[in-house]
């Protein structure tokens, strides 16, 4: 018998991924997820641990090998959309992903940006980055879409003189200095430190 919950977290990958741990800790272990819904089985409390990152500027074949990857260690992955828009035939250009994943097209990596990684609980910090040279490349990649975000922004505030625009493209800085800051730190650790 599952449970379903319906929550929303956007673009707030920590608060996703730590709400799902708190589920395991109630023990309840994801079994399927939607746009809104987490569905649940019960499990023994703190049986799973999971960690959530942002794949969306990868490609399809990009996304399922890591995947596939990810399941060959042992771990279970679930894939879900960081939008709640439903679509038909819907391509997204995306300017600040990777090669293969700029175009996203229903059916490809389009509703494809999440990644939910599932292990069993041993009791060690669950991390997918295990290096600081990794864990600085992964704020490089949460940072991309909203230095993109608040350079258009930017550009159309300027463009049609709207100041509403121009504090927008400066709330979108905010989340882009915060990663910034991260990437800088884990640079410089993985010049100076071991893991």
């Amino acid at each position: 018998m599952s449970r379903g919950y319906y929550r929303y977290f956007g673009p707030f990958l920590k608060a996703q991924e730590r709400w799902l741990n708190r589920m395991a800790d109630r023990g309840l272990r994801l079994a399927e997820v939607g746009k809104l819904r987490y569905a649940f089985t019960p499990c023994p409390p703190g049986q799973v641990r999971y960690c959530v990152e942002f794949v969306g500027q990868k490609s399809r074949e990009e996304q399922d090998r890591y995947g596939c990857f990810l399941e060959e260690l042992g771990y279970r992955v679930f894939f879900r959309s960081v939008n709640l828009d439903f679509y038909l035939g819907k391509i997204r250009l995306r300017p600040w992903a990777d090669r293969g994943g700029r175009w996203a097209v229903s059916g490809g990596s389009y509703g494809r940006e999440i990644l939910i990684v599932e292990k069993e609980n041993d009791g060690a910090p669950f991390q997918l980055h295990t290096t600081w040279a990794d864990r600085a490349a992964a704020w490089g990649v949460l940072r991309r879409p909203w230095l993109f975000l608040a350079a258009f922004l930017g550009i159309m505030a300027l463009a049609v003189g709207s100041p509403a625009l121009g504090g927008l493209a400066l709330a979108a800085l905010i989340p882009a200095v915060y990663y910034q800051i991260r990437l800088a730190r884990d640079r410089r650790r993985a010049q100076t430190e071991e893991w």
